[in-house]
């Protein structure tokens, strides 16, 4: 039996006028593509006027994350991606 992590993702737009509704969107579709669950997503202020997008999805163990954050970097206007935390999740 397979388990999952709770992994939370970081992505850094290219600019303060990056669209993240639309991000967000295009970060949904790439998380599927791999075979991850999108869970949530917030905004997060970094300074003058930039917003990091904060995600969590859910992800097969035996899935790979390197796979996650390599479809994730070839979205459009992302500057950065970031694993920021990897969580086995229980039940």
């Amino acid at each position: 039996m397979v388990g999952y992590n709770a992994i939370t993702i970081k992505l850094m737009p290219e600019s303060p006028s990056s669209n993240l509704t639309k991000l967000k969107e295009e970060a949904k579709k790439a998380i599927e593509k791999v075979g991850g669950v999108f869970n949530s997503s917030k905004e997060e202020p970094i300074a003058f006027g930039l917003v990091s997008l904060v995600i969590r999805i859910g992800l097969k163990e035996d899935q790979s994350a390197d796979a996650l954050e390599e479809e994730l970097s070839k979205l459009e206007n992302v500057k950065s991606v970031e694993i920021v935390d990897v969580r086995r999740a229980i039940g």
